[in-house]
């Protein structure tokens, strides 16, 4: 029988499974080997084969909203702002199609597309977000492999790492509208995200302790941020409205909703560019950074659960790098020519000095 073959004193047989060829050792037995071989092809011919696995038949279109449903409402506080769009998109796409037959080539049909109506960033969220749907779909029994496997994302440039100087701090600072400034303030000296604190309520603030509890953020832990002299009294000094638990809301007692406008004019007014609410948040980690301080208590601080998020925080200005390494110049002298340089051998106790503390740095009277 064709498919039969022996090695040795052991009988062989050799048959094609999906496109692959399988073979394997039976027995002595030429007869075993080509019973064994007759009842592998009834199998794949019915079937019925081991090997064989059954592929489910979902549509993407009902796998994505039981997606989202499940897994995104659950895992994703802002759910509503990315995968509800990610998801809405694909669906848009891929439509009534199985999820089986979505094969990488497919997806990179939709890169192609899709990349010429928004930036290769958007595109890697949504094709993040369609990677996080099959494996999902692989664990619940959904499909059986993920196509995302086998598709690149778009490479892009380093996130952008844009913060204030002193100078420009100060700048912006005079250029805030009264509700705007001790928002700007509060998220300069803590870290704060402006969710955090457009929804700050009183009863999260202990002035006599110097903390703001954060119960609802990002990552969904509770932080606690410590205050300094100028958070305590800007929030000291922010009227009350005895009808709002807010501590920023309008006449009414409703917490502002946003504050795009009135930061854009404060920036325009400034000439700053290039420039986002979240950047202050920058800002915090990065004059601290400059300051001294060490990575692991900023992470600590912005809420980080590991030091690899926080990295992007610890750029350095220009200046600062080049004032450090001037204070070499009175701690090296060329006075041994046979060896280039003389290292005075006090510099073993030189120091470096850092900046003033950045919660020191912006005068009270800047309130």
């Amino acid at each position: 029988m064709k498919g039969v073959y022996k090695r040795g004193d052991i009988f062989y047989i050799s048959y094609s499974l999906n496109g692959k060829r399988i073979q394997r050792a039976i027995s002595t037995d030429r007869k075993l080997a080509e019973a064994v071989l007759q009842k592998k092809r009834v199998e794949i011919a019915e079937g019925k084969h081991l090997d064989i696995k059954k592929i489910p038949k979902v549509k993407f279109n009902d796998f994505a909203d039981e997606y989202l449903e499940i897994h995104c409402k659950s895992n994703n506080k802002s759910w509503h702002k990315s995968d509800f769009f990610n998801l809405k998109n694909l669906k848009e796409y891929f439509g009534n199609r199985y999820l089986f037959e979505i094969s990488p080539k497919d997806i990179e049909q939709y890169k192609t597309e899709r990349i010429k109506k928004v930036t290769k960033s958007t595109v890697n969220r949504v094709l993040n977000c369609l990677s996080s749907l099959y494996n999902r779909a692989i664990e619940w029994g959904k499909a059986t492999s993920n196509p995302m496997a086998k598709v690149k994302l778009f490479k892009v440039p380093e996130k952008r790492t844009r913060y204030l100087e002193k100078d420009e701090i100060i700048t912006l600072l005079e250029n805030c509208c009264e509700h705007l400034k001790p928002i700007v303030i509060v998220a300069l000296h803590t870290g704060m995200r402006k969710g955090e604190i457009l929804g700050l309520q009183w009863k999260n603030i202990d002035i006599k302790r110097g903390i703001i509890f954060l119960l609802d953020t990002k990552n969904g832990e509770k932080r606690e941020v410590p205050m300094n002299e100028v958070v305590q009294k800007t929030v000291i000094n922010v009227l009350k409205n005895p009808e709002s638990q807010y501590v920023f809301c309008n006449k009414e007692g409703k917490p502002y909703g946003d504050i795009k406008t009135s930061f854009a004019t404060a920036l325009k007014n400034s000439k700053i560019i290039n420039f986002r609410f979240h950047d202050l948040r920058h800002t915090f980690a990065s004059q601290l950074v400059m300051s001294g301080v060490d990575l692991n208590t900023v992470r600590e601080l912005l809420g980080h659960k590991s030091l690899a998020m926080t990295l992007r925080y610890s750029h350095l200005s220009p200046d600062h790098k080049k004032r450090a390494v001037d204070l070499l110049n009175n701690e090296i002298s060329p006075e041994a020519p046979e060896n280039g340089y003389k290292i005075v051998t006090e510099a073993k106790n030189a120091k470096i000095t850092s900046e003033p503390n950045f919660h020191n740095s912006l005068e009270i009277n800047h309130l």
